[in-house]
């Protein structure tokens, strides 16, 4: 070695020669008073000490505690607790038994029986958010061939523990596959805007119901509360396309509901009119009728009269006849016998007008 030669054949901290070691003491240096204890002695002393506290000496004494130890290991395991949200499901020999273990403490014989503790309380299953694992598990085609990404929430709670544990190998992950296989059944036979806004609420029901029956197929044990849609929107990549198409709509909508507007407006005018006009007609109807009628029973009461005294009546309707024929008439008449002696070129058409236009020109001054 490189450091034999040094310190007269030392070790490398210059002490020791011979059978002596690195602190300058030998191996064999005899035990005395000011010494460290040897690892030999302590066993020893130890061994002493427990014969005189085991009965029947260490030999005897150690299988003893040896029992005692797996005793208390086997009672250890063999008491279990069964917490107030959960169930106990005892196995012996892996087959597990008719009975369930209900709160509170319980005890089986370990190792050849075991325990499986299973939740009641309602639990929650994401599918399609961040809690799913999978980013395109909310990616799914609408009937209207749109692709749409949904984020929805499973709240199921476990009814018989036994045969969630026992049916199906996975129960989670197998209600996860059976909750966005129905989200995708429902929502392909449906339009976009139905997940969109218009009926997320009928779709949330369908879905629940088909995971119920799917999940009762496989006798999961599981009982479906609630099926919330969360979110429902376009993938990021077509999101500007899919906003224009959504503006588009609302123009379009916009322009129909102006249309309709100006529509009613002009169908309610339209319909006052017609209205009016129908109101109109009755009443010339009903004046043209009142009218005749009391024509017909003007001529009634005349006949009758006239069936009376034919004779009268004759010469009564003659000169009514005549005096509203010749009183609207501008020429004068002369007997031939009592006109003897006026002068034929008297203008007598004209003696009725300068009393007319005398009386015309005072109402005017007086205006």
């Amino acid at each position: 070695m490189p450091w034999s030669n040094q310190n007269g054949g030392g070790g490398p901290w210059g002490g020791g020669g011979g059978n002596q070691g690195p602190w300058g003491q030998g191996p064999n240096r005899p035990r005395g008073k000011g010494g460290p204890p040897d690892l030999e002695e302590i066993i020893r002393r130890g061994q002493d000490q427990l014969k005189n506290v085991v009965p029947g000496g260490f030999n005897g004494g150690v299988f003893a505690i040896v029992g005692l130890l797996i005793v208390g290991f086997i009672l250890i395991n063999s008491i279990y607790t069964v917490q107030p949200d959960e169930r106990g499901v005892e196995m012996r020999f892996g087959k597990p038994k008719d009975e369930i273990s209900m709160p509170g403490l319980h005890y089986h014989f370990w190792p050849f029986e075991t325990v499986e503790f299973v939740k009641i309380t309602e639990q929650q299953q994401n599918i399609g958010g961040r809690g799913s694992g999978q980013s395109n598990s909310g990616l799914m085609l609408t009937g209207d061939q749109n692709i749409v990404n949904v984020q929805f929430s499973v709240l199921f709670s476990v009814t018989d523990p036994k045969a969630y544990l026992f049916n199906v190998e996975n129960p989670s992950d197998t209600l996860q596959r059976v909750a966005e296989s129905a989200m995708r059944e429902v929502v392909g036979r449906r339009p976009a805007q139905d997940i969109f806004r218009d009926n997320r609420q009928a779709i949330a029901a369908d879905v629940k119901s088909t995971i119920q029956a799917t999940m009762d197929t496989y006798g999961a044990g599981v009982s479906v509360n609630t099926v919330a849609i969360e979110d429902a929107a376009p993938p990021r990549e077509v999101a500007d396309a899919f906003d224009e198409v959504q503006r588009a709509e609302q123009d379009e909508d916009r322009f129909v509901e102006e249309a309709n507007q100006y529509a009613n407006q002009v169908l309610g005018k339209a319909r006052g009119q017609g209205a009016q006009i129908r109101e109109e007609a009755a009443a010339y109807k009903g004046r043209v009728v009142k009218e005749a009628q009391g024509e017909a029973q003007r001529f009634i009461s005349v006949y009758d009269e006239y069936s009376k005294a034919p004779d009268v009546t004759r010469k009564r309707l003659y000169l009514e006849t005549m005096q509203g024929v010749l009183g609207k008439s501008k020429k004068v008449i002369i007997d031939e016998k009592n006109g003897q002696g006026v002068l034929p070129y008297l203008p007598l058409n004209e003696i009725g007008r300068p009393a007319q236009s005398g009386a015309a020109a005072q109402s005017g001054a007086a205006q």
